[in-house]
């Protein structure tokens, strides 16, 4: 029976390679750590909410991504909490969205919602086509590039 050795040296080298080997791109970052500077930030369809745009990572890669909406009312400026936030990330060059649904977290608070689970499996322009609902009902349709 034939062994093979692996230099000491090289142990570590070729542990870290077939750990990122194995990591691909379309796992979640799903560590809730967004950068203090807005992606974007827009008004709603009918302008009752000013909304700020938080991706993780920042700018999005293709793959699957997190997204942070800080959301308040535009007449005040007060952070609004409550909605039920849908979102469906949409290619219009495509004609068609992702097919895994974005899953919203537990509320923050403070206006603050978070989403894992956002696909934006190839590069190009998207949509984040939001529905809000509850004491305020508005949408939305943010686009950017995924380069």
């Amino acid at each position: 029976m034939r062994s093979t050795r692996i230099f000491p040296g090289l142990a570590l080298p070729l542990l870290v390679l077939a750990a990122v080997a194995c990591s691909g791109g379309d796992s979640p970052t799903a560590n809730g750590t967004f950068p203090s500077t807005a992606f974007q930030t827009f008004a709603t369809d009918k302008g009752q909410l000013n909304v700020e745009l938080r991706l993780s990572p920042q700018p999005p890669v293709a793959g699957l991504d997190e997204v942070q909406y800080v959301v308040t009312d535009m007449a005040t400026g007060a952070p609004v909490d409550g909605l039920d936030i849908a979102i469906v990330p949409w290619m219009p060059a495509m004609g068609h969205g992702a097919s895994v649904t974005p899953i919203l977290q537990p509320p923050e608070g403070n206006g603050v919602y978070h989403f894992t689970n956002v696909s934006l499996f190839m590069a190009g322009e998207w949509q984040l086509r939001t529905k809000f609902s509850g004491q305020v009902t508005d949408s939305a349709a943010p686009t950017f590039s995924v380069p």
